[in-house]
């Protein structure tokens, strides 16, 4: 089974919904799903998702089904260098969190108190819950780390949804800290993350990520990859996000 999430396009974040270059983005975004050749389609109830899942299918006979599970995953936390301000999760200054060997645990990453104080382990549960239950009502049961292939399958099937949240999942199916993926990842917004199945022994299936962040379809267009997502990469770089 291959699994696909698309990241919604450039965020106007105060309204939930997008910028005139996020639907620029979703609009070069719409060729490309019906290539895909996906047997379903989930989208978050957050508004920017709707909307680049709106933009991107226009046209098609398929309607995306709402799941609350994909919506952004949030805190809020208040980091050790913010105590008095609310964050997402995956938002730290390198200096704060690698000094931690918790953060680069799967198991152990949500013991990290400031993770503790905002119930994180108890919203990382509820996702990874649904997230199982689908799978398993999809052919793929959970046991230990690794997946039974009760029916296994060729599907493929697409998520409109968010990077914090992509990133949670693939962090869970392939066995890594969220911490390490949220920090050394980053995908652009519109981009495509595809996650496949593999079955080597009959009946036990693990999971890889063969692409992540593609913008291909952007740059087919000579757009560039939004910057929303990104820090900038001089200090000294006054035009990108500090």
């Amino acid at each position: 089974m291959k699994l696909i999430f698309i990241r919604h396009g450039d965020p106007d974040y105060r309204n939930d919904s997008l910028t005139e270059q996020g639907m620029r983005e979703a609009r070069l975004l719409a060729p490309r799903i019906p290539k895909l050749g996906a047997k379903e389609y989930y989208v978050s109830p957050l508004g920017r998702a709707q909307l680049t899942a709106k933009l991107a299918m226009e046209g098609m006979p398929e309607t995306p089904e709402t799941l609350w599970w994909l919506q952004e995953f949030s805190g809020p936390v208040r980091r050790p260098d913010s105590p008095d301000h609310d964050h997402v999760p995956w938002d730290w200054f390198p200096q704060h969190w690698t000094v931690d060997d918790r953060m680069y645990q799967a198991e152990h990453w949500i013991e990290h108190e400031v993770f503790v104080r905002a119930g994180i382990a108890e919203k990382q549960a509820a996702v990874i819950k649904e997230l199982d239950a689908f799978l398993e009502a999809h052919g793929y049961r959970r046991e230990g780390r690794m997946y039974k292939a009760i029916t296994p399958n060729n599907d493929t099937l697409v998520f409109f949804c968010h990077f914090g949240l992509t990133t949670l999942v693939l962090a869970h199916l392939i066995g890594a800290s969220p911490m390490v993926l949220w920090q050394g990842f980053c995908s652009a917004p519109t981009s495509l993350t595809t996650i496949v199945s593999e079955e080597r022994t009959e009946g036990n299936a693990a999971w890889r990520c063969i692409s992540y962040g593609d913008c291909s379809h952007l740059y087919a267009a000579d757009t560039a990859p939004g910057f929303s997502g990104r820090f900038c990469e001089c200090y000294t770089n006054t035009d990108e996000r500090h």
